[in-house]
């Protein structure tokens, strides 16, 4: 039983420091898993927030699902995430306490049913941001001189 990841959110580990992520499952609708196996999910504006003891995925766009009526969901809608009471409760007390906040990394298919990968993340400042960019562009050129030399 493998995984199919659908969709990433490459945004998120430019502009947070990812610190410690779970898997949660989603309450979905048929149209949303059906659109979602066929790939057409979006995450760069995602984001987690807590609300009433529970985890809400907001601003994931899952297009709507073209062979079913005109009574389809909504592409943009509030989605519960599902999660021990336990687990929730952890990651909201860490959320209030350091300032960390909750950001989907990515959403996939697991032995048919649908999960997110939700992570505790801090947001990155701008000479974060541009030190990050250095060490990649670096590693780049020294993967091309390596590259070279063979």
């Amino acid at each position: 039983m493998g995984k199919k990841i659908v969709a990433t959110n490459r945004k998120a580990y430019h502009n947070y420091l990812i610190q410690d992520s779970i898997e949660a499952g989603i309450a979905l609708t048929g149209t949303e898993i059906k659109s979602i196996r066929q790939g057409r999910v979006s995450l760069g504006e995602a984001y987690v927030r807590p609300e009433g003891g529970e985890l809400w995925l907001l601003g994931a766009h899952i297009a709507r699902y073209e062979a079913a009526s005109v009574l389809s969901h909504e592409p943009t809608r509030r989605r519960k995430l599902l999660l021990h009471r336990r687990e929730i409760t952890s990651l909201t007390a860490k959320m209030a306490e350091k300032g960390f906040t909750l950001v989907p990394l990515r959403l996939y298919i697991k032995g048919g049913i649908a999960k997110v990968e939700v992570a505790l993340a801090k947001g990155k400042r701008l000479h974060d941001k541009r030190e990050s960019i250095m060490r990649r562009e670096v590693d780049r050129e020294i993967g091309r001189t390596l590259k070279q030399r063979r």
